[in-house]
């Protein structure tokens, strides 16, 4: 297998792991787990970026991948799409701003910028996974 084909499920994997990362995080810090909140959530910065490197060896190596569904389903998957893409670009910064001021001791302001990376990565995350399954399990490409 070439990874090609190997790539995009192992990302479908870092993305559900991020996810899950990410909503644990949230739980910590909601119930007051600060120390508890910081290593899960550096945990989830590691795995996206795991994440982030191998979807770039992907695209770099991938042939370019044609949606084949039909109807109703091409423009709510292109709208999907399109909207991932974008906040995934406008995310990354945002991720790495926001741990930055954490680790500095800024909770003030982590809290400020948190409050919107929290929700666009987490969508970036789910749609990636959702991306995949629509692309390889609901509409597979024919042998």
């Amino acid at each position: 297998m070439t990874a090609a084909e190997i790539l995009p499920h192992v990302n479908a994997v870092l993305n559900t792991v991020s996810t899950i990362l990410i909503l644990i995080g949230f739980a910590m810090i909601r119930s007051g787990r600060r120390e508890a909140h910081k290593k899960v959530m550096v945990s989830a910065i590691v795995v996206s970026a795991v994440f982030l490197v191998f979807y770039l060896i992907y695209h770099f190596t991938a042939p370019i991948f044609v949606f084949p569904g039909t109807g109703w389903t091409v423009p709510v998957y292109y709208t999907m799409l399109v909207s991932h893409v974008i906040l995934a670009t406008i995310v990354t910064p945002m991720v790495i701003v926001t741990a930055w001021r954490a680790l500095h001791g800024r909770f003030d302001r982590h809290k400020a910028i948190a409050r919107w990376t929290l929700p666009i990565w987490l969508y970036v995350t789910v749609t990636g996974v959702l991306i995949y399954a629509t692309l390889y399990h609901v509409y597979p490409a024919s042998p």
